[in-house]
């Protein structure tokens, strides 16, 4: 049978005001949660995937869960959080990370599945290795893993924070999820980013090869990581395999199971803290090393659980193999069609606007020689061209030379009726202007021809 123990610990950090972390810790299910949102928005989405996660975790009478069901709990996490943010217009877009480890049951045996959502990591110490076990869900992570990225330049990138798989940003969400064979002396470190973020993987494994008890292992990580800065949130919890498959490995010997009772709420004020041992500000200095090893677990996506045993009884084995890069195509959700619906809104606002300005107004001009009513702007403006509304019989022989360039440039008038009036305009005041009469200059010029031939 299989005996584990356990510690945690975890603090708001140097900087934040309030901890949006949040974890689980019972007897066979442990589970840390990242939370992230505008106001109270983090606090409330850790908080509901941590209960949402207790409550839909629940071994049968006799014997262990099944390893699926973890994978099910998470999902219910993540409708939990969705479902409340819909509910409360405050908690939109609020969203957390969620890792966790259970013991379960899959084919007769007795299994640790890991499932994780988002960047918030799990490892494995066994046998001298350091083994990280999740696969970040973060933009940078998948460029490294692309190979757009080196793995130095990913820590330091400015976009390292940018997640792109979170529990209840959508209804529905992929979990990762990986079994592992629980060796007698391993010992599984589950932590959000306020701790990697700070402390090299080195200090980790230093820290948990040393330090026996794992409440304390889990106290002097998060110390050292506010030593580091402490520029967000801290929250670890280490879990011990008491007893186990034989395999070897340094770890605890202690029998004793702790702590199964209810969730472990986030400490605002980072009480949980307790003065660090010596051997926590430098954790090698006592034995100049650990020798710990650090190792990157090699991973195949495959499309069915794996039924062969593992060379090695501490390699993780694929329960859901890793969603990389994430789905392409999402359930259409109401918050994207009110999107789409707001986006074409604006575009048919932009282009009526346009419009309006564009056919809004009336100039007077020239269709060949006669004076006309356009509809529209001279010359156009984009693909709007003005267009005649009424060739009148006025000519150009009709009016006043100092009026033509006007009319060869448009006179812009605000209407129809403004427009009409300024030709009725023109008539007038050319008929009113005795020295200039076309008609009658021609009717003169007619008579003298006349009476010169006579």
């Amino acid at each position: 049978m299989t005996l584990l123990r356990s510690g945690s610990a975890t603090d708001v950090g140097r900087v934040r005001q309030v901890n949006q972390d949040c974890v689980l810790e019972t007897g066979s299910l442990f589970a840390v949660a990242d939370g992230m949102g505008g106001h109270a928005g983090g606090e409330v989405a850790s908080r509901t995937a941590i209960d949402a996660l207790a409550r839909a975790f629940q071994p049968p009478a006799e014997g262990l869960p099944p390893a699926g069901l973890l994978i099910e709990a998470v999902e219910t996490a993540n409708q939990a959080v969705w479902e409340q943010a819909q509910a409360d217009s405050d908690l939109w877009g609020m969203g957390t990370t969620l890792t966790t480890l259970a013991l379960v049951e899959e084919e007769g045996r007795e299994e640790l599945a890991v499932a994780n959502v988002g960047d918030s990591r799990a490892y494995l110490l066994s046998g001298g290795d350091f083994t990280q076990l999740t696969a970040d869900h973060s933009l940078v992570e998948e460029m490294v893993r692309s190979g757009e990225l080196s793995a130095a330049q990913a820590a330091h990138h400015p976009k390292r924070h940018i997640i792109t798989r979170v529990i209840g940003v959508e209804p529905t969400v992929d979990v990762d999820a990986w079994l592992l064979r629980p060796v007698t002396g391993d010992r599984i470190l589950l932590c959000s980013d306020g701790l990697v973020d700070e402390v090299s993987d080195e200090d980790i494994a230093s820290v948990l090869a040393e330090v026996e008890d794992p409440g304390q292992a889990a106290r002097d990580l998060v110390t050292l990581a506010r030593e580091h800065g402490g520029r967000d949130n801290i929250t670890v919890i280490v879990v011990d395999v008491v007893a186990g498959a034989e395999g070897g490995g340094a770890g605890t010997t202690s029998a004793a199971v702790g702590p199964a009772g209810p969730p472990t709420s986030a400490d605002p004020g980072g009480g949980s803290i307790g003065p660090p041992p010596s051997q926590a500000a430098n954790p090698a200095a006592a034995s100049g090393g650990t020798g710990v090893a650090l190792a990157t677990a090699t991973r195949t996506p495959v499309t069915s659980r794996v039924q062969v045993p593992s060379a090695s009884p501490t390699q993780p084995r694929p329960l859901r193999p890793p969603q990389a890069p994430p789905r392409s195509s999402r359930p259409v959700t109401l918050r994207v069609v009110g999107f789409l619906v707001l986006l074409a809104a604006v575009i048919a606002a932009v282009v009526g606007a346009v419009a309006w300005y564009a056919t809004g107004s009336y100039y007077v001009g020239l269709a060949g020689r006669r004076v006309a009513i356009y509809q529209g702007r001279p010359g156009g403006f984009l693909w709007f061209q003005p267009h005649v509304v009424d060739r009148t019989s006025l000519t150009t022989g009709e009016v006043l030379p100092s009026r033509r360039p006007d009319l060869r440039a448009g006179m812009q008038e605000p209407s129809l009726a403004a427009a009409r009036r300024y030709v009725a305009n023109l008539r007038q005041e050319a008929a009113s202007l005795p020295q200039f009469h076309p008609s009658r200059t021609h009717h003169k010029a007619s008579t003298t021809t006349t009476s010169g031939r006579s």
